[in-house]
C-alpha cells in the first residue's frame, strides 16, 4: 500500500476534492510505476487519475457507519507520536 496515502473517510471536516485526488494521483503513479508520466502517456495517466479520483469520492459519499467523525488535528498528532516511536524523535543538538 503507498504509505503516502492516507484514510480519508469518516473525518470532521470532510476530505476535500483535492485531498481525494492527491490521492489518486498517488495511487496512480504506483500502478503505473511513473511519477510523471511521459508527454505519450499523460492523457491516459491523467484520464485514469480523474477516474480514480472520482470513483474514490463516491466511495467516501456512499459508505455509511456509526462511528463519531474523527477530528484530524488529533489523528495527525498520533501519526506524530506513532512516527517519534518508530524512527525517533530527530536529530539532537
Amino acid at each position: 500500500m503507498c504509505r503516502s496515502i492516507k484514510t480519508l473517510y469518516n473525518f470532521e471536516p470532510p476530505a476535500t476534492e483535492q485531498e481525494i485526488r492527491a490521492a489518486a494521483l498517488q495511487f496512480v503513479r504506483k500502478l503505473s510505476g511513473f511519477n510523471v508520466p511521459s508527454r505519450a502517456n499523460e492523457e491516459t495517466f491523467n484520464r485514469a487519475v480523474d477516474e480514480v479520483a472520482a470513483t474514490a469520492a463516491r466511495l467516501i459519499d456512499s459508505l455509511v457507519t456509526t462511528a463519531e467523525p474523527r477530528d484530524r488535528a488529533v489523528e495527525a498528532e498520533r501519526a506524530r507520536a506513532r512516527s517519534a516511536l518508530r524512527f525517533g524523535s530527530g536529530p539532537s543538538a
